[in-house]
């Protein structure tokens, strides 16, 4: 393998030459113009100064891809499809492209089964062997719905493959064959490639096999709404079928998998995502050892905690994540963390951010003791809380969609019992006010009847029917509290107030600007 002593070396020497040859035709042209003798016009090289190419530059990826492009396999899987959502697609008579009919005639095994099952579908993603006994890491959503896995070899042999383990988190999976003596490569965990440095991405781009492709790292802690995972972002050509490849550093080290790319067409424009190696080398050792990865969880919904909202508390610049609500019975509720409470550290290590603070609690095993320092209105104070296990994302996604009342907004509200304040009309949740909007019983606070549409409360995407539980880190049972909020914030000089809005069970916070 070149060292990067020997790329120098070998630029300069490609420099050197050309700046030699640049010069000599300098002399030449200086030479004939003047045997020319004075009438001659004098036609003089270019003496534009010549560069060496920069240091680690490949002159050519062929001993790159050659060295990896034999662990690199196609993916190819063949899943069900949900004939209940097939069914609401217009024109499904002549089925969709990608979607394939079991049976001759397309019909199922037997007869009905092809209604309550759905027709069978293809897709296709790319992997990479990281052992030589035949483990293959790839994406989550390129397997998580397989009846049946083949991966197919540079070589074009084909191998049944089963999943050892998936992480929807962080969009990992790890399958299996049969057999050894693989052709692997190895993530790269400590020397991470620089801003600008060269890369090179392997996989099956539309089917076509061991495609490669070249660019540079273009930033490191990319989000793009994941998260465990801050992604590197790769400007090279990535497409569809390109997910689950490996991006590779000019020494063959696997530095990423590839992932996602941005693309308002559907097609590549050059901008791709990788997860970290170091993430997906932790995550597909957990999977390896017990087909699973396991984090810690508090049993709290938390959202960033933001300049304007420490503004409006008069914490300066203060960053955090501030917990939106508490699950009942859970890890948090039992510790005593409370709707408004700001997150600032976890066992001593500062988070400055809601995704922060969730891995660092992933961090824990069910069990382990987590030390939370909080900002509870002027003090701050420590939280010890009792780790439990995270769900999966299904499971969270299930619960989040399930709180709160989903009965209709009412067109007869309660009558105000206080003047507007903030742009809004407020009044006491009382039985009618939660029949007129759907409120939960256990919800408290007050509800937004009416508010002028040229409120900052409006312009935040407060409506009709919305509660508010809480202004700064008071909860309010009726508009008087409000308005004192409001009042003692524009008494400190704060240009807003922190307010917690109750919405189908769950709680939102958002900063509301007290200038008008």
């Amino acid at each position: 393998m070149t060292s990067k002593k020997t790329g120098y070396l070998l630029g300069a020497v490609a420099g050197i030459g050309v700046a030699a040859a640049a010069l000599a035709a300098t002399d030449v042209g200086l030479t004939l113009a003047d045997k020319s003798g004075p009438s001659m016009p004098v036609i003089r090289a270019s003496t534009a100064p010549v560069f060496a190419p920069p240091p680690g530059a490949p002159l050519s990826f062929a001993d790159i891809f050659e060295q990896v492009s034999p662990a690199v396999v196609s993916v190819n899987v063949t899943s069900r499809a949900d004939a209940s959502v097939l069914r609401q697609i217009p024109g499904l008579e002549g089925l969709p492209f990608g979607i394939i009919p079991r049976g001759p005639g397309g019909g199922g095994d037997e007869e009905g089964e092809e209604d309550r099952q759905g027709p069978t579908q293809m897709s296709a993603g790319s992997g990479f062997f990281i052992s030589a006994d035949g483990y293959i890491v790839t994406n989550n959503h390129v397997v998580e719905n397989a009846e049946e896995i083949k991966v197919v070899l540079k070589d074009e042999r084909e191998l049944d493959a089963e999943i050892v383990g998936r992480d929807e988190a962080t969009d990992l999976a790890v399958l299996k064959v049969k057999g050894g003596n693989y052709p692997f490569v190895s993530f790269e965990n400590d020397a991470v490639p620089r801003v600008g440095d060269w890369v090179i991405a392997v996989g099956n781009p539309f089917g076509l096999n061991a495609t490669a492709t070249s660019g540079i790292v273009s930033a490191y802690g990319r989000d793009i709404g994941e998260t465990f995972v801050d992604f590197i972002q790769i400007d090279a050509p990535i497409n569809r079928v390109n997910s689950g490849g490996p991006t590779f550093d000019i020494y063959g080290r696997v530095i990423g998998v590839n992932t996602a790319i941005f693309s308002p067409s559907g097609g590549s424009v050059g901008i791709g995502f990788a997860i970290p190696a170091a993430t997906a080398d932790t995550i597909t050792k957990q999977l390896i050892a017990s087909g699973k990865v396991t984090r810690g969880y508090i049993g709290a919904t938390i959202q960033n905690y933001t300049r304007e909202m420490a503004e409006a508390q008069g914490l300066g610049d203060q960053r955090g994540a501030i917990v939106s609500d508490t699950v009942p019975g859970g890890p948090s509720a039992r510790a005593g963390l409370q709707p408004g409470d700001v997150v600032i550290s976890v066992n001593g290590v500062a988070v400055g951010t809601s995704s922060e603070l969730t891995r660092e609690v992933a961090k824990a095993s069910a069990g382990d003791t987590l030390r939370l320092e909080i900002i509870r209105g002027d003090a701050r104070r420590t939280i010890q809380v009792r780790s439990g296990v995270r769900p999966n994302e299904r499971e969270l996604a299930a619960n989040d969609n399930s709180g709160g009342s989903t009965a209709p907004r009412g067109q007869n509200p309660a009558q105000p019992a206080a003047p507007e304040v903030l742009g809004m009309t407020l009044a006491p949740i009382d039985d009618a006010a939660r029949r007129s909007f759907g409120i939960a019983a256990e919800v408290r606070g007050v509800v937004v009847t009416a508010l002028a549409s040229s409120s900052d409360a409006a312009r935040k995407g407060l409506r009709r029917g919305d509660v508010i539980a809480r202004v700064n880190s008071r909860a309010v049972t009726a508009a008087g509290d409000v308005v004192a909020e409001v009042e003692a914030a524009r008494k400190a000089g704060r240009p807003s107030v922190l307010v917690g809005v109750s919405r189908d069970g769950r709680t939102l916070f958002l900063p509301l600007d007290i200038a008008q």
